[in-house]
């Protein structure tokens, strides 16, 4: 058996190192001995992770050749912004291929499924937003891009940690008063009108039509009724969450109350349940995972409702309304914090509901391994 075990991210990779050393030095700050440093590191990884090694051992060296190689070139900008050359761009290409591989051999090609594959999961969208924010630094700073069109990750982090304060009274009046009570009225409201018009028929021929229109105008045009109808605080942007939340969740709660197999509910009603029974007992186990898929589209829905209404009016605080006055002001790192901040929010709430999906619907087939 042959020791070697070519792939086409190391063997990319070395071509893009090797076409690196062109154009040294990388950058105005790092010196010829530095960039070839670099290109050593590199080097190494893409041989290293040509060989029959195991998958753990090669995990490691990836990882070590890869974030060591980001290290330095991030570390090579200091005071030399703007000043990259195109071997520094390769390398940092070499450098995100050996990423790459490192993310297909964690995750076996697709095939993992064993004792790790929970971990493993985790890691590897974990790894992937990591060099999202690693080649958005090193480009941006690398081509001197304007700070006022897109800021660096770094320049973002610092305002978000001189921010802390304006922050958390912004979560608290756009995600703990407007989004929370929206989503669940909504949510809630939506689900209870699905069980009476999956009852009486005339509710959903009556409400779907609505539901239709409804869901087709725009938010930017809800959400100044709303200010005018609840005012300026969090309750008018409650509304507007109500409003984009409840016709997602009747219309499929309707469409998974309709899931169940004509022959289970047919047993059923052998064994004499009622409607109710049916209901709870089939029906509605049925309809989890349509529920579930209502919950977190509503979930994306009301945060970015939330925060547009809060365009068209609110007291000084909020998501929203920080964004519209920070981008007057030109103030684009604090624009990008708040982003942040509701990108974080959005996906932990997300997350949470797709780990109770699964406690709930584990009996699903998605789910089996």
């Amino acid at each position: 058996m042959s020791a070697l075990r070519p792939n086409w991210q190391a063997l990319a990779a070395l071509v893009a190192t090797l076409y690196s050393l062109t154009a040294l030095p990388f950058t105005a700050g790092m010196s010829a001995p530095y960039s070839l440093a670099v290109a050593a590191i590199l080097i190494a990884g893409a041989c290293l992770s040509m060989l029959r090694l195991p998958s753990g051992v090669e995990a490691l060296v990836l990882m070590v050749a890869s974030f060591a190689a980001a290290a330095l070139l991030i570390a090579g900008l200091a005071e030399a912004t703007g000043t990259a050359t195109a071997g520094y761009f390769a390398s940092l290409t070499a450098a995100w291929l050996l990423a790459w591989r490192l993310v297909t051999v964690l995750s076996g090609d697709g095939r993992s499924k064993g004792q790790g594959f929970g971990l493993v999961s985790i890691t590897v969208p974990v790894l992937f937003g990591i060099w999202v924010l690693i080649l958005w630094e090193c480009i941006v700073r690398g081509a001197g891009i304007p700070f006022v069109l897109l800021p660096p990750p770094s320049a973002i982090g610092v305002r978000i940690g001189n921010s802390l304060p304006i922050l958390a009274a912004d979560f608290r009046q756009t995600v703990l008063k407007a989004v929370l009570f929206g989503y669940v009225v909504g949510s809630l409201s939506g689900f209870l009108v699905a069980i009476l018009a999956d009852r009486f028929r005339f509710f959903a021929n009556g409400l779907l039509p609505i539901g239709n229109m409804v869901s087709a105008l725009p938010m930017i045009g809800i959400a100044p009724i709303m200010v005018i109808w609840f005012g300026f605080d969090w309750q008018s942007k409650a509304a507007v969450v109500v409003v984009m939340t409840f016709f997602p969740m009747l219309v499929n709660t309707l469409a998974g109350l309709a899931a169940s197999g004509d022959m289970e509910r047919d047993l059923m009603r052998t064994y004499g349940a009622s409607h109710w029974q049916v209901l709870m007992k089939l029906r509605l186990q049925a309809a989890m995972p349509f529920i579930f898929n209502a919950l977190k589209i509503n979930s994306t829905l009301a945060l970015i409702g939330a925060i547009v209404a809060e365009f068209f009016g609110t007291p000084v605080v909020g998501m929203g309304f920080r964004i519209s006055t920070e981008v007057g002001r030109m103030n684009l790192d604090m624009v990008w914090a708040e982003i942040a901040l509701a990108a974080v929010v959005g996906s932990l709430f997300y997350g949470a509901l797709a780990l109770l999906e699964r406690t709930v619907t584990f009996w699903h087939p998605s789910y089996r391994r």
